[in-house]
């Protein structure tokens, strides 16, 4: 499987404090990594790099052209139908194409509905609709399910997964959520003081139950890894 993201030696600086600080990270295509880390710990910060939102001071990052983020927040134009949400990056003509991935996230209903009147959840489809139209071969997801409620972050997760698995683009998820990363990624990686101290394939076989023994000893694992002890922690998964 070829490289479709190779980064040797980041160093990101903001002030005195070093970010990202010698930090080195390969992604294969069609490979799903999680990076998971404290608040501040420069994840958000590595996803901006990669997507060229922000750069590096030192070091190198090969990434390919195409590539796309997810935020947090889905972002979309106001002013503008979900169809035309969907198709905004692409050439005039593509509305076929944006159908399609509009039907991939279940919302091909929704193509002449305004933004405001979707659901969160129906939103963040359409984000990701966006993003996959464009075939990236990198996809960058920044917490994309976090504002969601407790379900329907588990149906995002689920499509994401399936999507990506049929897509099979390059894919970096930055998230809080231990058991997400477990559940979604073929690797985690931590992130603490500027560079990786884990990068740990997931060897837990699907579908991924939180129950599961395998699961539960990669959930302690890592939440020791980013120095997380209490019981409560350990039992939810999140940092």
């Amino acid at each position: 499987m070829s490289t479709a993201v190779s980064i040797t030696g980041l160093r990101r600086v903001f002030g005195e404090r070093a970010v990202l600080d010698g930090l080195d990270l390969t992604i294969r295509r069609g490979e799903f990594v999680a990076l998971l880390g404290a608040s501040g710990s420069g994840k958000t910060t590595l996803l901006r790099i990669l997507g060229a939102l922000d750069g590096a001071d030192a070091g190198q990052v090969l990434v390919p052209e195409a590539r796309t983020v997810v935020f947090q927040e889905p972002r979309l134009v106001p002013s503008k139908k979900v169809l035309a949400n969907v198709t905004v990056a692409l050439p005039r003509g593509q509305a076929a194409r944006g159908l399609k991935a509009l039907s991939e996230v279940g919302l091909e209903r929704h193509a002449d509905a305004w933004p405001a009147t979707l659901s969160g959840g129906e939103a963040q489809r359409v984000a990701l609709a966006r993003a996959l139209v464009r075939e990236p071969e990198l996809l960058l997801l920044d917490e994309p399910f976090a504002a969601l409620d407790a379900l329907t972050r588990l149906k995002m997760q689920d499509l994401v997964g399936e999507l990506c698995r049929a897509h099979r683009p390059a894919v970096l998820l930055v998230t809080h959520d231990v058991d997400e990363a477990v559940r979604l990624a073929d690797r985690v990686c931590v992130l603490r003081d500027g560079r990786l101290v884990t990068d740990e394939p997931v060897a837990v076989d699907h579908p991924r139950d939180p129950g599961d023994p395998a699961f539960a000893a990669l959930r302690r694992r890592l939440l020791a890894d980013l120095g997380v002890h209490s019981r409560t922690h350990a039992e939810t998964g999140v940092i």
